[in-house]
């Protein structure tokens, strides 16, 4: 759909937030704590980013970080979109849902992962619940929305401590000793750069899954190694061999089909595909691992097979 940009505001050092506001009011939009959009930039790609709404409003709101190594999503962001501008937007997809029922969540956040924790934490004032967060920065002017987030845990049952690492003096987040005082029926919620996230999955590993919900900036796992395959498309009737170092949809684009996709790296789920038939080598970081057991569905930009052949509603 198409929006207007409403505002761009920095929030913090390398950070802006945008204000996007939709041209058709007569398009429902669903939003709820967790979800991101995609962004189609100027320069043609496609990004992904957090809403910081907890729920619809006239305005979708998202934060963008100017990555150091940026492949030219955050860049455009920072240097070419201004106020007035119009872009084109996803509707927003959750794959990183809040459990608004549980006692108390404990959310951890690096950076830029604060946003859509930003998001589940204000839906959780709204509800009354418990609440704590742990945002780590390198310092103070890198952390955006500090002010907000530790007024809003004054008006609710919250708390929010900010750790800034690159402070002399002050040591990074002990991952393991939060999960460990926490009570046994605490949800997790974890959102940052890898270090934090192999952090996070070292000390979450004993506990039951349902209770532990992470989103990830990158997939080491996306790799294409793997055994040839056979892929057939149920809807198109072709049937393709899937080679070593080429993924499923780097193939069906040489042919000429053109799949939804985005982040191509298993971390957005744009690309999702129902599979009808055979057994999916699951390599995203998008679907839980209940999901990855019932084989209903894959990402093409990332997964392979297990099994000789694969049917896919394509």
């Amino acid at each position: 759909m198409q929006v207007v940009i409403q505002a761009v505001v920095p929030v913090a050092t390398g950070i802006v937030q945008l204000s996007l506001k939709p041209e058709a009011k007569d398009r429902p939009i669903t939003v709820t704590p967790g979800a991101h959009i995609d962004l189609h930039l100027p320069n043609g790609l496609v990004r992904q980013y957090s809403l910081i709404n907890s729920r619809a409003s006239e305005t979708l709101e998202v934060a963008v970080n100017l990555d150091p190594q940026s492949r030219g999503g955050s860049i455009c962001v920072h240097k070419d979109l201004r106020q007035g501008d119009r872009i084109e937007i996803g509707q927003p997809r959750n794959h990183f849902p809040l459990n608004e029922t549980a006692a108390h969540s404990v959310f951890i956040a690096g950076g830029i992962g604060v946003t859509p924790i930003f998001a589940m934490v204000e839906r959780l004032a709204e509800l009354g619940r418990s609440w704590m967060l742990f945002h780590c920065t390198r310092t103070p002017d890198r952390t955006p929305f500090a002010v907000e987030l530790r007024d809003l845990a004054t008006r609710s049952q919250g708390a929010v401590i900010h750790v800034h690492d690159g402070v002399p003096g002050i040591r990074p987040l002990d991952v393991t000793a939060v999960v460990q005082a926490a009570s046994a029926d605490t949800h997790f919620y974890c959102c940052g750069p890898k270090p934090l996230m192999t952090a996070f999955e070292s000390a979450t590993a004993g506990l039951p899954p349902h209770r532990v919900h992470v989103e990830y900036f990158s997939n080491d796992e996306a790799q294409h190694e793997g055994t040839e395959f056979e892929l057939i498309c149920a809807r198109s009737g072709l049937a393709v061999k899937i080679p070593v170092g080429h993924s499923i949809l780097e193939t069906l684009e040489t042919m000429g089909l053109t799949p939804l996709c985005s982040c191509r790296e298993g971390i957005c789920g744009t690309c999702e595909t129902a599979v009808l038939e055979g057994t999916p080598d699951h390599r995203d970081l998008v679907l839980t691992p209940d999901e990855r057991a019932s084989n209903t569905s894959m990402m093409i930009c990332v997964s392979r097979a297990k099994s000789r052949s694969l049917t896919l509603d394509i």
